[in-house]
């Protein structure tokens, strides 16, 4: 007889746990039962605050994905708040899970906590080969060291916590404020703006810093894997290839093409391109799913456009 998973999403509401919401509805088990909560649910800054949700919903696994996040400009505002605010839930998410018994927790890691000055394509043996990009390292030191607690807990009390690193990720329900979004969402937006108002599209810096987008509804597919199936303490990168890295010159004719949107391009290169590129390798990934099919880009970023038209007057803007 399989035992019954509880499984609890933190940050269920956002980007990521709608994609896995997608995928386990359209990948439904039996012995399975999701729970995904918002930052209304619990201060998980609060270690009180979350332990008492746990013991509410009495979770056997964990998704843990909320986090203080903000795009390029947001985060060189406020490095102190993204660090201190992270490490806070974070480690209240990982001490609590081990308290109340909980089986296994996959954290959400991201690949800008990789160090600024590496070799390319970047690899998961690389997280704490040097420092992180200077423009958000409050963010990606909190996030690595979920990297180092998962590896203490695992030694130290036999739990299964493993994080997995995904690279840029887009889709439905994601944050598209012009300010502190990412870039997808933000071009996503602005064409749509620009199609209403018969306006050109200005693209921030030069559009030449390179980029490696994952659709948030595969993402979700492989979150459920590693959460079903991988047993490393080791991070795994999810990601498309290598070679299906582009340009955000190429990423916003995506969006252009999706919206049918037919005015010119201006390049504000006042503004910073930030890491020129960050390619990571999926070489682990393939290695345990040589057959995994990613979406299609141009597929994608129309379903998000249409999404968001749909959506407009609901979504986070």
């Amino acid at each position: 007889m399989t035992t019954q998973k509880r499984i609890l999403v933190t940050g269920g509401s956002g980007l990521v746990g709608q994609g896995i919401k997608a995928a386990s509805e359209g990948d439904k088990r039996s012995d399975e039962e999701f729970i995904y909560l918002c930052s209304k649910d619990a201060d998980l800054t609060n270690r009180e605050a979350t332990k008492a949700m746990f013991k509410k919903h009495q979770p056997t696994h964990v998704i843990h994905l909320a986090a203080k996040v903000g795009g390029l400009y947001g985060n060189m505002r406020a490095n102190l708040q993204f660090f201190r605010i992270n490490s806070a839930i974070n480690d209240n998410i990982l001490s609590v899970a081990q308290e109340m018994g909980v089986k296994k927790v996959v954290s959400c890691l991201s690949t800008c906590i990789f160090p600024n000055e590496t070799t390319y394509p970047i690899d998961e043996t690389m997280i704490h080969n040097g420092p992180p990009h200077d423009s958000n390292y409050g963010y990606s030191y909190a996030k690595r060291m979920i990297d180092v607690m998962n590896k203490g807990f695992n030694q130290q009390y036999d739990t299964e916590f493993t994080a997995v690193v995904p690279t840029n990720v887009f889709g439905p329900s994601d944050n598209f404020n012009l300010e502190e979004g990412h870039v997808m969402p933000g071009l996503i937006h602005k064409v749509y703006k620009c199609k209403e108002n018969n306006t050109p599209l200005t693209v921030w810096g030069t559009g030449r810093a390179r980029r490696q987008f994952i659709y948030s509804k595969d993402l979700g597919r492989l979150f459920l894997w590693v959460l079903r199936e991988y047993k490393e303490t080791e991070p795994i990168i999810l990601s498309v290839g290598e070679e299906d890295e582009i340009s955000i010159k190429e990423a916003a004719e995506f969006v252009a093409k999706g919206f049918d949107f037919k005015g010119d391009f201006v390049y504000d290169t006042t503004r910073s391109d930030g890491q020129y590129k960050k390619t990571a390798s999926n070489a682990k990934l393939r290695k345990y799913l040589p057959d995994f099919k990613f979406t299609p880009m141009d597929q994608a970023i129309r379903e998000t456009c249409e999404w968001f038209t749909a959506n407009y007057s609901t979504a986070r803007i």
